[in-house]
């Protein structure tokens, strides 16, 4: 019994620590991302008329949307407790 409250203190240990780091990800990402497109901005700016900045602006926002999604937990695919329904049905199947 006490092997088995060790095993799921653990595996809630490593949960919370991935979504930390999952966190972390995104805003490191997002940190980047406002740094690096309004320099791309200036640089479109200052050197052609076509705005080709756009692109990776809308590139990388739809990443990084996506990134936040998965930190902060939101999937509209496959609801919030589907992973651990499925490991827990392939679990009990073996």
């Amino acid at each position: 019994m006490e092997t088995e409250f060790t095993n799921n203190n653990n595996y809630k240990y490593q949960k919370a620590k991935d979504k930390v780091e999952a966190i972390k990800g995104f805003y490191g990402n997002l940190i980047a991302y406002c740094i690096v497109i309004p320099i791309l901005a200036y640089i479109n700016y200052n050197t052609t008329s076509f705005p080709w900045a756009i692109f990776p602006a809308l590139g990388w926002g739809f990443g990084l949307t996506m990134n936040g999604l998965y930190a902060f937990g939101y999937n509209p695919l496959f609801g919030k407790n589907w992973e651990e329904r499925k490991i827990k049905q392939y679990m009990q199947e073996s």
